[in-house]
């Protein structure tokens, strides 16, 4: 049960519950007081049912849930009943997550204002990525992906991401892009936010992985002052399946992942520690 005080604003991404060890922390996570609200920055599954089962146990737990969509979701897998793919899947999921009472990208941002007198816009974020976080040495997406494959670090989107009607990932992340844009500044109404998105919104936080190659499918440089632009107190994301704060201009930036069970087993921390977002801690 929850306890009392002030709601929080938690979060977490990249539940991959296609794993039976990640479903059972999704089965285990609750809210720590009445009134929280909960994040879910992407990763939830690749499969349409294990999404639905997933987001529709979260959203009777918690207040209100929040997704932004990863890559894995947009996957189409052989396997999965639901065979849609691109843009087509991506607004299923929407409608499955309205019919949930999950709040998508594709919705009003809501405002998160406990106490009436500090309101702040939560918006999730669809942004894919554009391959512009090249490796080193590399000027040109081809190139970028012919280093990849040289050293055979390559991504799974490129076999199963279908980007659908549009020609490439990368048209689609630029059509996104332009529509976000657009609502972040019609709609923000001066009001501070936190982003949401899978991807990390700047290029730093990929500077340490082990494979510098797999950054360009992490994200994209025109969201490199975003956070900036639009008045961020945090920016959450996923998808680095390492879990950190760190600071870009002031900014506080959550990866908020639990990442697969291989990767969180050599953790001293226990895997599936929802994030406190807000209030910021003192």
């Amino acid at each position: 049960m929850a306890g009392s005080g002030l709601p929080q604003l938690l979060a977490i991404s990249d539940l991959h519950v296609v794993h039976a060890e990640n479903k059972a922390i999704v089965e285990r996570l609750r809210p720590e007081r009445d009134g929280d609200w909960l994040v879910v920055a992407g990763d939830v599954g690749e499969f349409v049912g294990d999404i639905e089962w997933a987001l529709g146990l979260l959203s009777r737990r918690f207040a209100k849930v929040i997704w932004a969509p990863g890559n894995h979701e947009l996957w189409t897998p052989r396997e999965d009943p639901i065979q849609l793919r691109g843009d087509a899947r991506y607004q299923h999921l929407v409608e499955l997550c309205r019919g949930l009472g999950v709040v998508t990208p594709e919705d009003p941002y809501p405002v998160w204002d406990p106490q009436g007198d500090d309101p702040v816009l939560i918006a999730p974020l669809f942004l894919l990525y554009d391959y512009t976080f090249r490796p080193p040495g590399t000027y040109t997406k081809e190139q970028a992906l012919a280093r990849a494959h040289e050293v055979g670090v390559v991504c799974t989107d490129e076999i199963l991401l279908h980007p659908d009607p549009y020609p490439t990932r990368d048209a689609w992340c630029r059509a996104r892009l332009a529509l976000t844009e657009r609502r972040l500044t019609a709609e923000r109404g001066g009001l501070p936010t936190v982003l949401v998105n899978h991807f990390p919104l700047v290029r730093e936080p990929t500077r340490i992985l082990r494979y510098p190659e797999f950054a360009q499918w992490c994200g994209t440089e025109t969201t490199a002052d975003w956070h900036v632009r639009f008045d961020a107190r945090v920016a959450v994301y996923g998808h680095l399946h390492i879990p950190r704060t760190t600071w870009y201009d002031g900014v506080r930036f959550e990866e908020v992942s639990v990442g697969y069970p291989r990767e969180w087993r050599r953790r001293s921390t226990p895997p599936g520690r929802l994030r406190r977002i807000l209030p910021s801690a003192a």
